[in-house]
């Protein structure tokens, strides 16, 4: 089946952590400060390439993780960046933010590109906190977080003409001769399970693209067969060429199911104008060749009869079909996207604090758990700086409200302190 629809996560890269550090070299009495800052972990990046034409490749790698940054070094040396990470994706490809359902981005020109995910900041070392009044900062910060989301690429082919009729119309067959597109021809219904897409070369040098959308049957615009997953995949064309198999019963009536699916889907393509192709002629007699194309006469001005097996009228079609790429302009279309607020939000501050036992109180939370990890529980300055900063979030607040008491236990990540009611 065509792949048009996928779920990915992407997972920048998290800052590196400041160093708590000294100078420490002979003849030099009390060297000062001397840890370096963590290095900014890596972005990540979508990127239109027109060399890719599915989201295949996504269905066998789904999750994207950028590089951390490095922890700072001593000596005031920085830690390395992450490298960023560029995500390829097919031309005409939309994003959505499956959290906040937003529309954030939709790819229709090579080499566009958008960030997604932005790396976590690297944190500062002591030696970033030196003054003239703390002369020996025994602290340093926490590397910034990760960015982490789930995202939802769909995939609206971009194609200049759009190619439509019943399954076994003979689309494929068509295609492959107006274009050095090779796809799997046979005769036997839906041949075609994926939008086979071919360049046409017109006389004067130029090229278009044109899309053979797999067949469609009655029912397709309420999700019957094959039909719903790919009328999508037209909206974008400049004008449709419907092929009419002649072979069939009531090739008027099979005409008009389609159309009728296509009123039905809404939007552009009720109206989206179309050149009406009668085909398989070497397989009618001649009488009846003639009464169809009077027929389909009251349907458009323009119809041709053509035998897209021998070739037959396929020159003289082609022709008009030129001449319409030329006039008729490619659809603009107003695709709203909202501002990626998401893709920068490093923010990790929400906290929980819950009661682990009688006499014991855990918080947890991101933000928390990293002023942790560069906190040196041997070192009483450290402690206590973690213990301001947990002030100044309200998690003493809410330790009291939880039911705390003085004597208690508080826990976070691998620092243990006595709580106290501050107000006391």
């Amino acid at each position: 089946m065509f792949i048009d629809k996928v779920k990915i996560k992407v997972i920048s890269g998290a800052g590196g952590n400041g160093m708590v550090a000294w100078r420490r070299e002979k003849y030099v009495d009390k060297g000062g400060p001397a840890g370096g800052d963590g290095g900014k972990g890596g972005d990540i990046y979508l990127v239109a390439d027109e060399a890719i034409s599915t989201l295949l490749d996504f269905k066998y790698k789904s999750v994207f993780k950028a590089v951390n940054g490095e922890n700072g070094k001593i000596k005031n040396q920085m830690g390395r960046c992450g490298d960023d990470l560029y995500i390829h994706v097919p031309l005409g490809t939309l994003v959505r933010d499956l959290k906040t359902g937003k529309l954030i981005a939709d790819f229709t020109q090579p080499e566009q590109t958008a960030m997604v995910a932005k790396g976590g900041r690297g944190g500062r070392g002591n030696a970033r906190f030196s003054t003239s009044t703390m002369r020996a900062p025994q602290f340093c910060e926490p590397g910034e977080p990760s960015i982490e989301r789930e995202l939802e690429l769909e995939l609206k082919l971009i194609a200049d003409v759009g190619l439509l009729g019943l399954p076994n119309a003979g689309k494929s067959t068509f295609i492959s001769r107006v274009s050095a597109a090779k796809p799997k021809i046979a005769d036997y219904p839906f041949t075609t399970l994926v939008p086979n897409l071919g360049v046409v070369k017109k006389p004067n040098g130029d090229g278009f693209v044109i899309a053979d959308i797999p067949g469609l049957i009655e029912g397709a615009s309420e999700g019957v067969g094959l039909g719903y997953e790919f009328l999508r995949h037209v909206e974008r064309t400049r004008f449709l060429i419907h092929l009419v198999d002649l072979t069939l019963e009531n090739p008027e009536e099979n005409y008009l199911k389609i159309n009728e699916e296509l009123k039905k889907y809404g939007g552009r393509l009720a109206d989206i104008y179309q050149i009406i192709v009668l085909n398989k002629i070497d397989a009618v007699d001649e009488k009846t060749v003639e009464k169809y194309k009077k027929d389909f006469q009251k349907y458009g001005d323009n119809i041709f009869a053509i035998s897209a097996v021998t070739g037959q009228n396929v020159e003289e079609l082609m022709y008009f079909v030129y001449q319409k790429v030329d006039e008729i302009p490619h659809p603009e279309f107003e695709v709203e996207i909202d501002e990626d607020l998401e893709a920068l939000n490093n923010d990790d501050s929400e906290y929980e604090v819950f009661k682990a036992d009688k006499n014991t109180f855990v918080v947890q939370g991101g933000k928390v758990a990293r002023l942790a990890s560069v906190t040196d529980i041997r070192n009483t300055r450290q402690v206590i700086r973690l213990q301001n900063i947990l002030t100044n979030m309200g998690v003493f607040e809410e330790l009291k409200a939880k039911g705390a008491k003085d004597g208690d236990t508080v826990v976070v990540s691998h620092v243990e302190f006595i709580y106290y009611d501050q107000e006391n």
